[in-house]
């Protein structure tokens, strides 16, 4: 298989999951530095970090309100959104706020800030829901979550299930992070037991498009996941769907992951109505599915 646009070349030698998995060889190898490009978050410079925090405090300002459930989100804008509403919290600005953590780093920084929290449970209330994306299409506002590595008890399914529950959600994310032709990889959840026959079916769909490859807890990566494959807190593993060619349709790409057996769940996320606070070196600007008829700039 070609390398992903995302991996650069290395002189070593490595093995390939579409040359190994008809014998179900677990010998694999890749270098670190690959390793760390294949699982990586979009890295944000201090230049972005700025145009975020007005994103942050934008969003909180415009969109929560005192006594609302807010879902919490994780990722440097999410985190300096939570820090934001703590301070608006102690100022008395907002009042009777009460965060659902998606993750272990939410949770964290809400106890730092002082914002009240609590745990979700099915059909629980959440009135608003902020986020970080890794990417989102542009127009539909579908995103994919989950490129990082997943710290301790962190996990896609409960991020999803949050951001889904929300009556409003926000998606805050650089100007590079939303566009159309998207790259890079996919994470997809798969059973662990059987995990080599979906990941080949997997593989099989998206042929000359995308290679499949098993994220690893620690240590190096390899298409069939190192020395130690990554089991997320509810016993799955994740394959690292990664596109070679342009993303063109991510809806028909969800739509196909979810008619796979042994996928769970996947990084992609629809959700409508949906907002996406887009910051850029000029300011930022929301964009809104379903469309309103005047952009409104920050």
């Amino acid at each position: 298989m070609a390398a992903a646009a995302i991996i650069p070349s290395v002189s070593t030698p490595n093995l390939h999951f579409q040359a190994n998995r008809k014998k179900g060889l677990a010998l694999t190898w890749a270098s670190p530095s690959r390793n760390s490009l294949l699982i990586r978050s979009s890295l944000l410079d201090s230049s972005n970090a700025t145009v975020l925090e007005a994103a942050a405090k934008h969003t909180v300002d415009t969109f929560i309100k005192s006594g609302m459930v807010v879902g919490l989100g994780s990722g440097l804008a999410s985190h300096m959104a939570i820090q934001y509403l703590g301070r608006q919290l102690r100022l008395g600005t907002i009042k009777d706020i009460v965060g659902i953590s998606i993750s272990v780093g939410s949770a964290s920084e809400a106890a730092k800030a002082g914002i009240p929290l609590d745990h979700y449970q099915d059909n629980s209330q959440v009135d608003f829901a902020f986020n970080d994306a890794d990417i989102i299409e542009e127009g539909t506002l579908i995103s994919v979550i989950g490129r990082r590595r997943l710290q301790g008890e962190e996990s896609i399914i409960q991020e999803k299930t949050v951001l889904k529950a929300a009556k409003k959600l926000v998606f805050m994310v650089t100007e590079k992070q939303y566009k159309g032709g998207l790259d890079g990889s996919i994470p997809v959840l798969v059973n662990s037991y059987n995990w080599l026959e979906t990941a080949e079916e997997i593989d099989d769909l998206f042929l000359g498009d995308a290679e499949v490859w098993r994220r690893p807890a620690i240590g190096y990566a390899g298409p069939m996941g190192g020395d130690f494959p990554l089991i997320t807190k509810e016993g799955h593993n994740v394959l690292d769907l990664i596109f070679t060619s342009p993303i063109l349709n991510l809806a028909e790409v969800a739509t196909s992951l979810d008619n796979i057996n042994g996928v769970v769940d996947h990084g992609v996320v629809l959700k409508i109505p949906c907002t996406a606070v887009v910051a850029s070196e000029d300011g930022a600007y929301i964009v809104e599915n379903p469309p309103k008829n005047v952009e409104t700039r920050i």
